[in-house]
């Protein structure tokens, strides 16, 4: 295969870690994993990061800085099996340093494969992440391992990776490139080395060898949107597939929502990603009007976890469906939004007297929780007294929607607007 062929991103793959750009905060001059290195020791790590800003590179490279055997692996197509076979032929090897991307994906059984192998120092562990380590990563591993956060690549970070791109490949230098606006390149990488080369590639591919071209928004922006499914699989298309998911579940359609979920499923799309987005529908969009969804939602998202895939198809189709067929109401998502917008207004008013906690007698005498009346005195457990600040008295955020389960939940509110009728 000639070089060409390779993609740019591997063809400029970092051989030395002050090769590395945009983690200078990890690998400059006396920053922690520059003086790990250069004392020999290695830790086991987890990086968490967006995509395409060089957990695996670093993986690799420190791995070699200290002269270990380095195993890469994937957590989309890694078991328990291979995990146990790897762990056990490490012990003829110095300690291999083991890289897993995408770990948060790895189930709980996975994960504890792994920290028997880490406790007992027969890996190096590195393992890479998009998601949070404290959410998504067993806290008995993630106690084991140091968690360093990579950053974007930011505006000067793309500029530099672009210019060294077409002064040092062979096949971009041919091309004579002069990127004369950078705007829409930055853009389109959104702080992702990968997609920058990518997209540079693309663009080096329209133009003629061995005369000057000039790289501007406008030429960017067209071989980008013309190029969208080859240069960024998992950007704009990720985002569109996900919306599409969301508003079949909210519009009550369980063909499209397995569609979509499957289009995501057969993508590569994390499981647990999937799981967390019905999590917020089931509040978002159907609320009170089904309790139960929060609650299978939840379900769903802690059995995925612990199933991973293949198997977790079923619990998120289950999910998903019910999700879809359900009743639906977004009364208490608008209440929450418009309770923080008058929070946000009103942040001043004090706790009304009879609302505020009294343990002290200095409190009593000032008159704290003096005319409070405690409901569970009265028939039906209910009495009309303000809880709002005087200066908001008749304010409402929460208006239900017209559904069997929220009209049922009215009935307290009808009752205290028919007693403040009365009292006028």
């Amino acid at each position: 295969m000639s070089d060409t062929h390779i993609p740019l991103p591997e063809r400029l793959r970092p051989r030395d870690l002050s090769e590395i750009i945009g983690q200078d905060h990890l690998l400059g001059q006396h920053a922690p994993l520059r003086q790990m290195i250069d004392q020999g020791h290695l830790p086991s790590i987890i990086f968490w990061g967006p995509p395409g800003v060089g957990k695996t590179t670093i993986a690799l490279l420190l791995a070699q800085a200290v002269d270990r055997p380095f195993v890469s692996l994937s957590a989309l197509n890694t078991g328990v099996k291979e995990l146990r076979e790897i762990i056990a032929e490490s012990g003829d090897l110095l300690t291999p340093v083991v890289f897993i991307d995408e770990i948060h994906r790895f189930n709980k059984s996975q994960q504890d494969a792994l920290l028997n192998a880490v406790e007992k120092g027969k890996i190096t562990l590195i393992g890479a992440t998009t998601e949070n380590p404290s959410f998504e990563v067993n806290s008995a591993l993630l106690s084991r391992c140091q968690v360093y956060t990579l950053n974007s690549l930011d505006q000067d970070a793309i500029q530099t990776l672009l210019n060294k791109a077409i002064q040092t490949d062979p096949f971009l230098k041919e091309r004579h490139i002069q990127i004369e606006e950078y705007d829409a390149l930055i853009q389109f990488a959104a702080g992702d080395a990968r997609k920058a080369l990518n997209l540079i590639d693309l663009i080096a591919s329209t133009f003629e060898a061995d005369q000057e071209n000039s790289v501007t928004n406008a030429v960017t922006v067209k071989v980008a949107q013309q190029n969208i499914a080859r240069y960024d699989k998992s950007g704009e298309q990720h985002y569109d597939i996900i919306s599409a998911f969301i508003k079949s579940i909210r519009g009550s359609d369980p063909d499209a929502t397995l569609y979509w979920m499957a289009r995501m499923l057969k993508g590569g799309e994390d499981p647990v990603f999937i799981a967390r987005r019905m999590l917020i529908a089931a509040s978002e969009d159907i609320g009170n009007s089904n309790p139960n969804a929060l609650l299978l939602a939840g379900e769903c998202f802690r059995s995925v976890q612990a199933v991973g895939m293949p198997e977790a198809r079923i619990i998120l189709g289950q999910t998903a469906v019910y999700l879809a067929t359900s009743p639906k109401s977004n009364s208490t998502y608008l209440a929450i939004n418009r309770a923080l917008e008058l929070a946000e207004k009103t942040a001043n008013l004090p706790v009304p007297l009879h609302l505020r906690n009294a343990p002290t007698k200095l409190m009593k005498q000032q008159g704290y929780g003096v005319d409070y009346l405690y409901p569970h005195n009265y028939p039906e457990h209910f009495i009309l007294q303000e809880y709002l600040p005087p200066e908001l008295k008749g304010v409402k955020l929460y208006e239900s929607a017209r559904n069997k389960r929220e009209v049922e939940g009215e009935r307290l509110q009808q009752r205290r607007w028919q007693q403040e009728q009365q009292q006028q």
